[in-house]
C-alpha cells in the first residue's frame, strides 16, 4: 500500500489503518461516532494527501478545461474554485473534480484518489487531439493536503494562517503561509460543515499537521479518519466516486445535472445527449430507513414485489440518529415520500424516499 507523508503521525496516534484504494489510510483514531460528532460540534482534521493534483499551464489552459469538462468555466475568476465533471465518450462520469483558477493561464485540478491517473490520461488525450497550447503536470506526489472541517475551523486555522480567513468566501481560495509554510487555503470540503482545505509541499505537510493539532487542542478539535469522513459526507448527501457514481452513470442520473452546460461543446457531450434523449431510467435518491436495520452498499431496493434498484451507500447517521442511504433506483420511484423497502439479510425493511441532503448545517 502507498503511504501518505502523514502515515507515521497516524501510527503514533494509534489509528486503525485500512487499505483504501491502495493507500494505507486511518479509518479511525478513537471511534467513528466520536470523530463525526467532533466535526459537527467543534472541528476535525483529516489527512487527504491521497487525493490527486494536476497543474495545467499555458495560453490555452482555460480552453482545454472548457472543452474537457462539463461546466462552463468562462466566467471563473482567479481565486475561485469550481466543481465540474469529466466524462467518457458515452457520457459516463470518470470523475467529479475541482478546478482552482490560479491565474488566467494556470489552473490546478484536484481529483479523487482512485481516478487521478484516469483523469490525467483523459485530459492529456484531449490536449493531444485538439493541440491546445498548454501543458499538464501531475503534482500529486509532491503535494500534501489537509481538511480542517467544523464550526470552529476558522477560529483554529486563523491562529496559524497569515490571511484573513473571514475574507475567503465559499469555494474560493487564497495563497497564504500556514504555520510559516507556503500554502493554498480554500474554503471548501466534503463534510457539509464550514471548513478549509489546505495544500502545501508534501515534505512540509507534517509540520502543518503538528501545528494544527497544537492549535486545536483547547478547542475540541480531533484528528478524524475515513470512517467519520464517510458518515459526514453521506449525511450531507455527497457522493463517493466509484460507489455512488461510476463510469456507467451520467451526471443526469446522479445529482450533478447542474454541472452540465448544454450551450457549450465538451468531451462526452454526444454520448450524454444520447442518454438524455433516450430518457433516464434510474437515478440516485436519498432513503430514510423507517424500519429496522441499516441499508448497506449492494442491498436490493424493492417496491412491492418489484426490485427497483440497489443501495449505493448506507450508514447510521449520528447527527440525525437514524439510518440513511443513497440508492440507484427506477426514476418513477424517486419522488420524496415514496414508500419502498430494502432487503437486509433476506428480510424487507421499510424505507421512504427523502429529499437530499439529509443534513444541512445551521446558518
Amino acid at each position: 500500500m502507498k503511504k501518505t507523508p502523514l502515515y507515521e503521525k497516524h501510527a503514533a496516534l494509534g489509528a486503525k489503518i485500512i487499505d483504501f484504494g491502495g493507500w494505507a489510510m486511518p479509518v479511525q483514531y478513537t471511534n467513528v461516532i466520536e470523530e463525526h460528532k467532533a466535526t459537527r460540534t467543534a472541528s476535525a482534521l483529516f489527512d487527504i494527501c491521497h487525493m490527486g493534483e494536476i497543474e495545467v499551464r499555458g495560453p490555452q489552459a482555460a480552453d482545454l478545461l472548457q472543452f474537457a469538462l462539463t461546466r462552463d468555466l468562462s466566467g471563473q475568476k482567479t481565486g475561485q474554485v469550481k466543481l465540474s465533471a469529466l466524462l467518457n465518450d458515452r457520457g459516463g462520469i470518470i470523475d467529479d473534480l475541482t478546478v482552482y483558477k490560479m491565474a488566467d493561464d494556470f489552473f490546478m485540478l484536484v481529483t479523487n484518489a482512485t481516478t487521478q491517473e484516469a483523469d490525467f490520461q483523459r485530459i492529456q488525450a484531449i490536449l493531444d487531439q485538439k493541440k491546445f497550447n498548454c501543458r499538464m503536470e501531475d503534482i500529486s506526489g509532491k503535494t500534501g493536503k489537509l481538511d480542517l472541517q467544523g464550526p470552529r475551523a476558522e477560529e483554529i486555522l486563523q491562529i496559524l494562517a497569515d490571511a484573513d480567513l473571514k475574507s475567503i468566501r465559499f469555494y474560493h481560495f487564497v495563497e497564504s503561509p500556514v504555520a510559516g509554510i507556503p500554502a493554498i487555503i480554500s474554503r471548501s470540503g466534503y463534510t457539509g460543515e464550514d471548513g478549509f482545505e489546505i495544500y502545501a509541499a508534501a515534505e512540509k505537510i507534517s509540520l502543518i499537521w503538528d501545528a494544527m493539532i497544537g492549535a486545536g487542542r483547547t478547542s475540541g478539535m480531533k484528528p478524524a479518519g475515513l470512517g467519520a469522513r464517510d458518515t459526514l459526507r453521506l449525511e450531507a448527501g455527497m457522493m463517493l466516486n466509484g460507489q455512488d457514481m461510476t463510469q456507467d452513470m451520467s451526471p443526469l442520473e446522479v445529482p450533478y445535472g447542474w454541472l452540465v452546460d448544454w450551450d457549450k461543446d465538451f468531451a462526452g457531450k454526444t454520448g450524454l445527449v444520447s442518454l438524455r434523449d433516450r430518457g433516464i431510467a434510474k437515478k440516485i435518491a436519498g432513503l430514510e430507513m423507517t424500519g429496522r436495520g441499516i441499508a448497506r452498499h449492494g442491498y436490493a431496493v424493492k417496491s412491492g414485489d418489484k426490485e427497483i434498484g440497489m443501495v449505493t451507500s448506507g450508514t447510521f447517521a449520528p447527527t440525525l440518529n437514524k439510518a440513511v442511504a443513497l440508492a440507484f433506483i427506477d426514476t418513477e420511484f424517486t419522488a420524496p415520500d415514496t414508500e419502498v423497502s430494502v432487503v437486509i439479510r433476506n428480510t424487507e425493511s421499510a424505507a421512504r424516499v427523502v429529499k437530499l441532503p439529509f443534513y444541512k448545517r445551521p446558518k
